[in-house]
């Protein structure tokens, strides 16, 4: 058996986070590359997709968190990883289970940091001042003379 689970079973993310097989939506397509025969028969490329908004193992803490970690991800409130590697469907979709399982739990597991206020040192100060006098000279020289 895979160490993972099987690619029917409830996907587990952490211990206390499993996401029902039920949950989880499967597509499959045909994938590029080499293949033989049966390249233009098989439908190897796999696609998994979570909603997250209606994924019902999720706190709403949790629920926040990812939506920040997998803002740029999310359409809709849904999330998806596809594998193509292999000419095997079961392997891409146990490969894609993996993807999933890794991208949710750093996501659920990442702290977000919040900002420190911090002061611009005086030599920055100074430095930013100076170039902005230098940038207005430039300019000044620029200028027709006056008559």
């Amino acid at each position: 058996m895979f160490p993972g689970g099987e690619v029917t079973d409830d996907l587990e993310i952490t211990r206390s986070l499993v996401v029902p097989a039920a949950e989880l939506q499967w597509r499959f397509s045909r994938a590029g590359g080499p293949g033989g025969q049966g390249v233009n028969t098989t439908d190897s490329r796999v696609e998994l997709r979570v909603n997250l908004w209606t994924l019902s193992t999720l706190s709403p803490s949790q629920l926040e968190r990812m939506q920040v970690q997998l803002g740029h991800r999310l359409v809709d409130g849904v999330v998806s990883v596809t594998a193509s590697e292999t000419r095997s469907q079961l392997r891409n979709r146990r490969a894609a289970r993996a993807r999933m399982a890794a991208l949710l739990r750093a996501a659920v597991l990442a702290e977000t940091r919040t900002r420190r206020p911090t002061k611009a040192t005086k030599g920055s100060h100074r430095r930013r001042l100076d170039a902005k006098k230098q940038r207005g000279q430039t300019k000044n020289l620029r200028r027709k003379p006056d008559m």
